[in-house]
């Protein structure tokens, strides 16, 4: 037995390393086609492969705790300024997210992508901001 392997949940909300890369590739094709969210993804991401095998990697580590991900994302955020990173954007974000995993996985796996998503946004917005 690998304990440092990642680890894989069993039932109805089980996740793979697969399924996590299928749904962030699709979902930021969405990401990038959206008129909202793509010019500031396209302002801010200059190498597409490689910001989509970090978002992977962040995926499986919040996950599956792969450990797999050596970033910070809440540095990152706070480096694209409260006038890019807005409520309204939050909420789209969310909302394409919801829609994609709904797309690709069983309900009770985009159940908890959606929920670890939405309590990620708020973090998010609050290191952005400045505020509680």
């Amino acid at each position: 037995m690998n304990l440092l392997a990642p680890r894989q949940p069993v039932g109805p909300g089980a996740l793979t390393e697969a399924d996590l890369t299928r749904v962030v590739h699709a979902f930021y094709e969405r990401v990038r086609e959206d008129a909202e969210l793509g010019p500031v993804f396209a302002g801010a991401v200059a190498d597409w492969p490689a910001h989509l095998a970090t978002l992977s990697s962040f995926w499986s580590s919040v996950m599956l705790q792969s450990g797999t991900y050596k970033g910070n994302p809440m540095r990152v955020h706070r480096l694209l300024g409260a006038d890019r990173v807005t409520e309204a954007r939050f909420v789209r974000w969310l909302g394409l997210w919801r829609e994609t995993t709904n797309e690709l996985l069983p309900p009770e796996a985009a159940a908890r992508l959606q929920d670890k998503a939405a309590r990620m946004a708020v973090n998010l917005r609050q290191a952005v901001s400045g505020g509680p």
